[in-house]
């Protein structure tokens, strides 16, 4: 399925301390996203990134009549797929296990990254190479290696929507002083951002803007990481 404007195409975004884990002040305070993509027609979805509290994550797709069938992480960083991180302990990927026996999709580099932080074994984890599809019923979402913030951030571009993870904001960018990071391959991985269409829609990570996305024309205009 290329069109995203299908009606089976299912997609949701959803803000940390809002939309799940309320009440919790480090998730409100990180302001994650978490997406949904998955087939109406099939009742399946993956989670982007479920950290905080993966079993109000579950239930909030399943009240939409969609099932959890896998897990896609942008990058090893305990606000996006559990671990520790400021003294406090993140629910993620583990917990989300623990409820839904899934494979959790990584870029390959970042396997040895995803095992240190969360403890969840290889053996639980699909490592993908640059470009690889992965498949939710007719839905096609494309893996699209974007090393720079981490070894193996990935982003994620299903039709026109594009889940950038940490590596491009609305309005800067990840940054590269953090374990794994390199300023280089950055620099690399968003030129060739830059070279999507304008019309694909850019969905942050983080809520680091008053908008929740934008599309990439409109993020060429106005992101100087961009420029």
């Amino acid at each position: 399925m290329d069109d995203p404007n299908d009606e089976r195409f299912y997609f949701r975004q959803l803000l940390s301390g809002r939309d799940f884990a309320v009440g919790d002040p480090l998730a409100a305070q990180m302001v994650n996203f978490v997406y949904a993509i998955g087939d109406r027609t099939t009742g399946e979805c993956v989670l982007v990134d479920p950290a905080y509290d993966p079993a109000a994550l579950v239930e909030a797709v399943g009240a939409d009549g969609m099932t959890v069938v896998g897990a896609l992480a942008t990058h090893y960083h305990a606000d996006h797929i559990g671990g520790s991180i400021f003294g406090h302990d993140i629910a993620g990927i583990t917990g989300l296990l623990e409820i839904v026996s899934c494979p959790i999709h990584v870029q390959r580099d970042e396997v040895p990254w995803v095992t240190r932080t969360t403890g969840v074994e290889a053996d639980s984890l699909v490592a993908h190479e640059p470009d690889d599809v992965v498949r939710v019923g007719d839905v096609e979402v494309r893996l699209l290696h974007t090393p720079g913030h981490t070894p193996g951030s990935q982003c994620f571009l299903a039709g026109t929507k594009l889940i950038s993870g940490d590596t491009l904001f609305l309005e800067g960018c990840g940054r590269t002083d953090l374990p794994g990071g390199d300023a280089d391959l950055l620099a690399t991985s968003l030129r060739r951002l830059a070279t999507l269409d304008d019309a694909v829609v850019l969905y942050p990570g983080h809520r680091y803007s008053i908008a929740s996305h934008a599309t990439m024309g409109a993020v060429k205009e106005s992101n100087p990481v961009l420029a």
